[in-house]
Parts: C-alpha cells; structure tokens; sequence
C-alpha cells in the first residue's frame, strides 16, 4: 500500500513538472551596413520590436546615429503595450497610448 502512494505521489508530481515560462524567437530579421542598420523580432510571448538606424552627417563632426522604432509586450495585466520611439541629437523621444504626454510649455 506504501508503494501505491508513493507511487501515485510521484506519478502526480512527474505531471505536473515545471512550468517553462522561457520565451523563444519567432523571427528575426537584421541587417547593419556601414550607413545604418534595421533589424525586427519576435517572441514567443508576444514581444515585437523594431528599429531602424541612420547615419547622419557622415564624416563630418556632426555626425550622429538617428534610430526610428518601435517594441510591444504584453504586460502582468493581459494588455499589450506598444511604445513608437526616436532617438536622435535631440534625445530619446517615446510615445505610447499608455504614456503620460508633458503640458505644452
């Protein structure tokens, strides 16, 4: 009878087993050149991003990396979150329905 239990006991925790919560890539597409880059992925847990890279003023001392993007996730509460973003010489500018937006000045 001890064996039953034991085995039943075991049984049920072989089924029971751990839970992955690993993410894994759907598809990835990339590619960097010498002026720029673009690159997008996805995940197997909802996750998207994407972006895309210029390079400004080549070969000048104004030069400078201008990205233009985009990620998503889905969040604790169910809901996916999107933020479209540009990161430029004037700064890392988000946007995103659930972001708060600064008064007018």
């Amino acid at each position: 009878m001890k064996f039953l239990i034991v085995f039943v006991a075991l049984f049920a925790v072989a089924l029971a087993g751990p839970v992955s919560n690993e993410a894994y890539i759907l598809k990835s597409d990339a590619d960097v050149h010498a002026t720029g880059f673009n690159y997008a992925f996805e995940t197997s847990d909802g996750n998207k991003q994407q972006a895309e890279g210029i390079l400004n003023n080549v070969g000048t001392d104004a030069e400078s990396l201008a990205v233009r993007g985009s990620f998503s996730y889905v969040a604790d509460d169910g809901q996916t979150y999107t933020i479209n973003y540009v990161a430029d010489e004037n700064g890392y500018q988000p946007q995103g329905a659930h972001l708060p937006v600064a008064p007018e000045a």
